[in-house]
């Protein structure tokens, strides 16, 4: 049956309050089974052309279909997990919607995690069944599925999914999200999503940023276009002219290296017509950056903020000034609130520069976290979340008069010299505009023998084109738009910064850096000559 024209507005299942992802899924079979859902990339040869793997939106579900009855013969019982510890892909697709048909609940294994936490997911989840190995036929698989079966009842405040967090404090917390959860992403989605829109993935499957967002997929009858594992360059560019890309996502590091290859293959903004956005989230973003994307790729840059427990949060829009996606990660998105509160939770008065803790509530907001040992209900992490809904997302903030959201760091990463607080990410983002810089961490450590009792330290890597800044680079140029106490302390030139299984910067693996070298600290009674270079 060929795919009805694409309406232009998303699509809303009847009777939606209360609505689950299969009330969805049916609406979209009935009307749109042959729209493509995903366009998986398992390579490029050496000309520069992508091969592919697709799967439309009907064969996605027959297939589940098939999958989730095979599930259910071997004991998959409603509300059990099913572990996925696949690549980003069709297959993970499949087995992830599998799960939803089954009425179980699915949770991603990232393939990057260490033995250690994949051990900590499993003991805490006990899943009924875990898929790390490839489906096989999928094809196969939807010529037996019927796209439309309902096998289990299931309600909206069922859970769905478990999402696990980066573990940059620690082992993982698992968020749980139900179908609202995700109906109300879907609501909040801003301009990353629009009706018929194909869409870059360059993110594992574990993450948040998809296993929260098949509400929003569906809905939208966006097209996921799957970048291979591990991320190339030359296979994003490939994917963006041939399967006419219109929403580009990545990290700067990743949007740095794809500008090089288009730039070094002839392609521009002319070759990319149909690209309509370029999302951004991650890490610090410089305005040089910003303005290499709009120029090479020919859209705009939104910058984007959410963490693992919100699902959704905060986001620039298209046409912001540069100065707004570089220092702020914009206003909140659809029924999202935000607000800035003290250590007690109480709100700080917007547009003061009052940095506080960061707080999100939305009905898009985790429903909790699982147990860190299985059957053991004393070992349930904290809630974040207070008896208002309010989300305390554990990073630090202010709001401006214009709205927008400034980070400054963690609550666990903030340090204290000589009585000043001082926020990583405020440095960081002052050091993103520094010549020469291609990326920074900064992170502060005791200096015994130092009366400031903290110190910061900033691990720098130097673009490919420049000597890396000396320490009196650094300090003078943080000193011209910060004060002066903020200026680090110690600067060090490595090769690459650590990154966790998120592709975030990991800055546990600094600290012990970090820690030795501020144990053999002096204050200089002069102004540093040089910085050090750590391999």
């Amino acid at each position: 049956m060929p795919s009805d024209a694409l309406p232009g507005e998303p699509l809303v299942p009847p009777g939606a309050h209360g609505a689950t992802l299969l009330d969805l899924f049916d609406l979209v079979v009935e009307h749109h089974a042959d729209a493509e859902a995903m366009v998986e990339c398992t390579g490029v040869d050496a000309v520069g052309v992508a091969h592919t793997r697709r799967v439309s939106f009907g064969d996605l579900a027959a297939a589940a279909d098939a999958l989730a009855g095979e599930f259910m013969a071997d004991g998959v019982r409603p509300g059990d997990v099913v572990a996925i510890g696949l690549p980003s892909g069709i297959d993970y697709a499949v087995a992830h919607h599998a799960a939803l048909r089954a009425g179980a609940i699915a949770t991603g294994i990232n393939p990057r995690l260490g033995a250690n936490e994949r051990a900590h997911i499993l003991a805490a989840t006990e899943p009924a069944r875990v898929i790390d190995v490839p489906l096989g036929d999928v094809d196969a698989l939807a010529a037996v599925g019927d796209p439309a079966r309902r096998r289990v009842t299931i309600s909206a405040t069922d859970p769905v999914c478990i999402v696990w967090t980066g573990g940059t404090t620690g082992v993982p917390k698992g968020a749980v999200f139900d179908h609202t959860c995700q109906a109300t992403m879907a609501a909040a989605a801003g301009p990353l999503s629009a009706m018929g829109d194909r869409r870059l993935s360059p993110l594992p499957f574990a993450h948040v940023g998809t296993m929260t967002r098949l509400w929003d997929e569906w809905s939208h009858l966006i097209t996921t276009v799957v970048t291979p594992t591990p991320w190339t360059p030359a296979a994003a560019a490939a994917l963006l002219v041939s399967e006419s890309v219109t929403v580009c996502q990545g990290v700067p590091t990743q949007y740095a290296l794809l500008c090089d290859h288009l730039d070094a293959i002839g392609i521009g903004a002319g070759h990319l017509g149909h690209l309509r956005i370029a999302g951004i989230g991650g890490s610090r973003i410089p305005p040089d950056l910003v303005l290499r994307i709009e120029a090479t790729l020919g859209a705009p840059v939104v910058a984007r903020y959410a963490s693992t427990e919100s699902c959704v949060a905060t986001g620039t829009t298209p046409g912001d000034p540069v100065e707004v996606v570089c220092t702020t990660v914009g206003r909140p998105t659809g029924p999202v609130e935000i607000r800035i509160a003290d250590e007690v939770g109480s709100p700080l008065t917007t547009g003061d520069d009052q940095v506080g803790r960061v707080c999100v509530r939305s009905r898009a907001t985790m429903r909790g976290y699982v147990p860190s040992v299985a059957n053991d209900p004393g070992s349930i992490p904290a809630s974040p979340i207070d008896a208002d809904g309010w989300l305390d997302t554990g990073d630090l903030g202010w709001v401006g008069t214009d709205g927008n959201l400034r980070l400054v760091g963690r609550t666990t990463e903030m340090y204290i010299r000589g009585g000043y607080n001082i926020y990583p990410a405020e440095v960081e983002n002052v050091l993103a505009s520094l010549d020469g810089v291609a990326s920074v961490a900064v992170v502060g450590a005791t200096a015994p023998g130092s009366r400031l009792g903290e110190i910061g330290i900033a691990f720098i890597v130097p673009t490919a084109t420049s000597a890396s800044p000396s320490t009196d680079d650094v300090r003078h140029h943080v000193s011209h738009h910060v004060a002066t106490y903020k200026a680090p302390d110690i600067v060090v030139t490595v090769d690459e910064l650590p990154l966790t299984a998120l592709g975030k910067v990991d800055k546990l693996a600094l600290q012990p850096a970090a820690d030795e070298l501020a144990a053999a600290w002096q204050r200089p009674a002069a102004p540093s000559t040089d910085s050090r270079r750590v391999s």
